[in-house]
């Protein structure tokens, strides 16, 4: 889609909102193919006719260049040609050029330099030597002084609860899905039950939910008034694999063995879909698999910790890549995306590689994970907390995992401990 249809659709917006009558369109999206019957029935499950509108103008600047005249059509023939005429009236419309005033120069004067210039600007930046430069304090040292110290540049987080986390947690899958039982997933979510809860959390656990029961229940959390909570967690244990992606990468199964893409879990949760989290950190941390392939690592000078080879108790979460549909968004819908401000993905294992766990005592990504946060939570931040996990895990096992995270959070984020 072109800039100036997606600014159009934006601009527009807050009109179609309040006048699109959303039911005489569903019929006409799918059969032009514009929408699929399964993401028409998301759009119809956003909400009330408000709601439903909203989602489908923002599910529209990624559907591809030939979207914006279909869908003004679809809007001529079901008698809605005054939006159809405002949105070509929007598109229509430049956007105004940058006003740049009056620039006047600016003279620059170094130290003990004499001008004879008869030229008199009023403002100067003078240049300093080193020396004669104010000293600025160093940083102190991470921990609570920063937090007092630099709030501007930390999650403050009072609340108690803080906020909510949502575990999904599925280990017995269909036998159609040709998925297998995924043993030490319970301990896992023990850990994690008991870690956030000291966290400061409320948590919730579903257990064994299919792909639309897991998006329900996403979407529920999603929904939900955060406006006195300081911030989310969405923690998924189950079977992943490779799939086409734009933002975040790799798929999560439901218990059918029907895969729910990661950026569309995250997605559910920025600042067009869920107006309470707003600014507030929300973090999601995945347990599965970023693929199939296995990875044996390299040689290096020193010896790292020797854990034995994979026996007969280590599983991996792998499942085969899954090429792209003939209906999937075309290439240019990369820039419609909603910028994920304040999210932090963090899985278990590289994209396109296995992540490993084992029956009795759980994978190596959480177990690490409930390490960590259990020494380290009270003095460090989240992303060095991630570093000291992905070191860990990395040194483990004669298969080679590194945990890895997707960081668009804006400040340093500190948890509450009790």
């Amino acid at each position: 889609m072109e800039e100036a249809q997606r600014r159009a659709l934006r601009r527009g917006r807050a009109r179609l909102v309040a006048a699109l009558r959303v039911a005489p369109l569903w019929d006409l999206l799918e059969e032009r193919g514009l929408f699929t019957r399964p993401m028409v029935e998301e759009l119809q499950s956003a909400g009330s006719r408000g709601d439903q509108a909203r989602q489908l103008v923002i599910d529209l600047e990624t559907r591809g260049k030939q979207a914006f005249p279909m869908f003004l059509s679809i809007l001529r023939d079901t008698g809605q040609g005054d939006l159809a005429a405002m949105l070509i009236e929007e598109c229509e419309c430049l956007p105004a050029a940058p006003q740049l005033g009056h620039l006047r120069p600016v003279e620059l004067e170094t130290r003990g330099e004499k001008h004879n210039k008869s030229v008199c600007v009023p403002e100067r930046l003078s240049i300093q030597a080193e020396s004669e430069r104010p000293r600025i304090p160093p940083v102190p040292a991470q921990g609570s002084a920063v937090d007092k110290r630099n709030r501007n540049l930390v999650y403050e987080l009072k609340g108690d609860p803080c906020g909510h986390c949502l575990i999904l947690n599925n280990v017995n899958f269909s036998r159609d899905s040709n998925l297998s039982t995924r043993e030490g997933s319970d301990v896992d979510c023990r850990k994690l039950e008991k870690r956030f809860k000291a966290l400061r959390f409320d948590v919730l656990t579903q257990r064994d939910l299919k792909a639309q029961e897991m998006v329900l229940e996403l979407q529920k959390l999603a929904r939900r008034d955060h406006g006195a909570l300081d911030c989310c967690v969405v923690v998924i244990l189950s079977h992943g694999c490779q799939t086409s992606h734009i933002q975040f990468p790799g798929a999560i199964y439901g218990t059918d063995g029907r895969p729910i893409p990661i950026e569309k879990i995250v997605n559910y949760f920025n600042g067009s879909h869920c107006p309470s989290l707003r600014g507030k950190p929300k973090l999601f941390f995945i347990q599965a698999c970023g693929g199939e392939q296995k990875d044996r690592g390299f040689l290096v000078d020193c010896d790292s910790p020797g854990d034995e080879a994979p026996g007969s108790s280590l599983e991996s979460d792998a499942t085969p890549f899954q090429a792209p549909s003939a209906d999937l968004d075309e290439p240019d819908a990369v820039a419609s995306l909603p910028t994920p401000s304040d999210i932090l993905v963090s899985y278990s294992t590289f994209p396109g590689f296995v992540s490993w766990r084992e029956v009795s005592s759980g994978s190596w990504y959480v177990e690490t994970l409930d390490s960590v946060l259990e020494q380290y939570a009270q003095s460090e931040d989240l992303l060095n907390m991630l570093l000291r996990v992905a070191n860990a895990v990395s040194a483990k096992g004669k298969y080679k995992q590194i945990p890895g995270c997707f960081n668009f959070l804006r400040k340093k984020f500190f948890f509450l401990c009790k």
